[in-house]
């Protein structure tokens, strides 16, 4: 199993903004995905956390994400404007034991 992490800063003022648009977009995505925001530590960071099986089944999910799928275009519509919200973001990946 692993865990992803897309690790986002934000604007100072933004991070809650980004983590509501992304909230909106995953809804019915059926990706189970959790969006955190910082309490301590760094601030203005949004994260959100996915898992799955392995790393194969990770490159398949991003499959459907080129897909010009309606669902695809509402999740386009949903995070219309979210790169103007953040400064840098990363990407982590863990094994989990």
């Amino acid at each position: 199993m692993i865990q992803v992490h897309e690790i986002f800063v934000c604007k100072p003022g933004n991070a809650s903004k980004l983590a509501k648009k992304f909230k909106e977009a995953m809804t019915g995505s059926g990706e189970p995905v959790t969006i955190l925001t910082d309490m301590t530590g760094q601030y203005n960071r949004v994260i959100m956390v996915s898992q799955y099986e392995n790393l194969s089944a990770y490159e398949k999910n991003w499959e459907k994400y080129k897909a010009d799928t309606e669902a695809m275009k509402k999740m386009e519509a949903a995070m219309a404007g979210y790169q103007d919200m953040y400064l840098t973001g990363s990407r982590e990946i863990y094994q989990i034991w």
